[in-house]
């Protein structure tokens, strides 16, 4: 379904511009136009779906797939230090489009990206309160 307010799907139908990358029958790879890197790449679902709550599974495996194949490119041509896969749900997440997508950022050693946290240990009784009510969750 295409939502006619949503740049991602307005790119999908053609109706907007983009830098393509790859494309097959459930999604499409295209270059970020607000790159935080060099290579920086979108790869989303053709189905509109918001979030990772919404989108079908086969669906979600796809855009996996489809990351995981621009990621071997960006690796290939570019040789970064590293490459973060960065997918983020919701305004609380600082999802900037509410079409579910996945960044594919090649990173250097230097680059400054915020989004690597120090490992800071929890307190287990929390942890473990934490993972009951989940489990719970689960079985519903």
């Amino acid at each position: 379904m295409i939502e006619h307010d949503c740049i991602f799907c307005r790119i999908v139908a053609g109706q907007s511009p983009s830098i393509p990358l790859y494309e097959d029958e459930l999604t499409k790879a295209f270059m970020d136009i607000n790159p935080v890197a060099c290579g920086h790449a979108l790869v989303i679902s053709k189905l509109h779906a918001e979030t990772i709550l919404d989108i079908p599974a086969p669906v979600l495996a796809a855009v996996g797939a489809t990351a995981q194949r621009i990621a071997r490119a960006v690796d290939t041509a570019l040789h970064p230090d590293g490459i973060s896969i960065v997918q983020s749900n919701g305004p609380g997440a600082a999802q900037s489009v509410s079409h579910f997508h996945m960044h594919v950022l090649p990173r250097s050693f230097y680059d400054d990206l915020p989004m690597n946290w120090r490992l800071t240990p929890g307190e287990r009784k929390v942890i473990e309160e934490a993972a009951r009510t989940i489990r719970t969750a689960l079985e519903i």
